[in-house]
């Protein structure tokens, strides 16, 4: 026979509160150990639902935001990155600059930290409530391709569409066809003034007009970047070839 706090726990699952219907059994107990008062009972229960949903949203967001695998600022070293002082990055993970819609342009050589900086920040977006996509160029050119043609390609759109901020990574790497050359300026205008854009390059604006062969579009995407944007100079030796692996214990012959 079904006892009382099983049937309490089928309610929730039916009322769509699992958050409190996976903590009713513990926090049944200890009420009954702490004699805590129904309104404190009450706010155990609420907040258990709230904390799962928040997880269960984070999770999402997350998983919407295909952040590559180094994403973690903790992990920062100075060192290894120069153009940015410790008090601005701190200052950028507040991320009060995306209540401004303020862009952000990360400029360099490869190796220098601009893909890193960008994913910890769009990380960092995540943690704090805000709905963050990572794409790589590379991406982003396949889906503007692609939205047209596939449903799952037209959800995906919609999300950077409705996103806070989108960290466009390699921006201008390769050469793009004037069709999606035209999306993309679409997407940047929907964006602009709406949402916040940060873009890693290695390529200066003068090239960009020859990677798009169209020097209005290219001035009309920078004109709208640079609007309300901060332009982040990195320089400095690759980490990549800095902290090469080998697969020999040392280089002794």
């Amino acid at each position: 026979m079904e006892t009382k706090t099983e049937s309490l726990c089928n309610l929730a699952r039916q009322l769509k509160l699992a958050g409190a219907g996976g903590a009713m059994n513990d926090l049944l107990i200890s009420a009954q150990q702490q004699q805590i008062s129904y309104l404190d009972f009450a706010f155990g229960l609420l907040n258990a639902e709230i904390d799962h949903r928040n997880r269960q949203n984070l999770a999402r967001r997350l998983r919407n935001a295909k952040l590559p695998a180094n994403h973690d600022l903790e992990l920062w070293q100075e060192n290894h990155l120069s153009g940015i002082s410790p008090k601005q990055l701190t200052q950028l993970r507040e991320c009060i600059w995306l209540e401004q819609n303020f862009n952000i342009i990360l400029m360099g050589p490869s190796g220098t930290g601009k893909t890193f900086i960008a994913a910890g920040l769009c990380y960092e977006a995540l943690l704090k409530g805000y709905k963050a996509c990572f794409r790589t160029m590379e991406q982003l050119d396949h889906l503007l391709k692609m939205k047209d043609i596939t449903k799952s390609a037209a959800r995906e759109y919609t999300v950077l569409l409705n996103a806070d901020l989108l960290v466009i990574d390699d921006i201008m790497m390769f050469p793009i066809e004037r069709k999606q050359s035209v999306t993309l300026f679409n997407l940047i205008d929907h964006l602009h003034q709406n949402a916040s854009i940060v873009v890693t390059t290695n390529k200066s604006p003068d090239e960009w007009v020859k990677v798009l062969d169209d020097e209005v579009l290219a001035a009309a995407i920078l004109d709208r970047l640079l609007f309300k944007c901060e332009v982040v100079k990195l320089s400095g030796k690759s980490y990549r070839l800095e902290n090469r692996k080998t697969i020999f214990e040392n280089n002794v012959l």
